[in-house]
């Protein structure tokens, strides 16, 4: 939002979820201490039947949310926690969220992948973690390729956010390689030519 040049950040929620209702909607608190996190997210609960508070897994302090968690969980208020990337996490949130009236289980699958670590084996145990829990939800968050959108659906991930970038690579399934490799060939090429190196 603050790239797109939002500088009203609760009237812009409030237009959106004007327009769309039958939706899910998350939006983040910006504290970093529990009180203001706790005041933050019940101020944001009270926009729309549809929204779900975003809480980060810690604070910036590495001090565990889980006790905000369970406080909120249990004054109705529906959660997306974010920042997630150890299963460790995922139990410790599984079980401060278990009286939320509906959680979303954000692991960031694609940070994850920037270490070298291949997220998928994850992901699948964070969807064994969850299953005894009816009202979460594993969120495959900052996905790197369109890979990740059939990986996600493979192992039977509930949701996955992707970006416009990745979502414009969708006209590339199932293309031709043969194709494809010659459209790569003309561009080196195009590329080549326009920067007008001799040798």
């Amino acid at each position: 939002m603050r790239k797109a040049g939002i500088s009203d950040y609760k009237k812009f929620a409030l237009e959106i979820l004007d327009i769309i209702k039958d939706r899910p909607f998350s939006f983040e608190v910006f504290a970093d201490d529990f009180p203001n996190m706790e005041r933050q997210a019940l101020e944001i609960n009270k926009w729309g039947k549809n929204v779900y508070v975003k809480i980060p897994v810690t604070n910036t302090n590495k001090e565990s949310c889980c006790t905000l968690m369970k406080s909120l969980s249990k004054k109705g208020v529906k959660l997306n926690i974010t920042a997630m990337m150890t299963l460790q996490q995922t139990k410790d949130v599984a079980e401060a969220t278990k009286e939320c009236p509906s959680c979303f289980v954000s692991i960031f699958a694609g940070r994850v992948a920037d270490t070298a670590i291949d997220p998928v084996p994850m992901m699948k145990q964070a969807l064994e973690i969850l299953k005894p829990y009816k009202n979460q939800e594993l969120l495959w968050a900052s996905p790197r390729e369109l890979l990740n959108i059939y990986q996600a659906d493979e192992i039977g991930c509930h949701i996955i956010t992707v970006t416009n970038d990745v979502l414009k690579k969708l006209d590339l399934v199932g293309k031709n390689l043969d194709e494809y490799s010659l459209e790569t060939v003309k561009m080196f090429y195009t590329d080549a030519e326009k920067s007008g190196y001799k040798l």
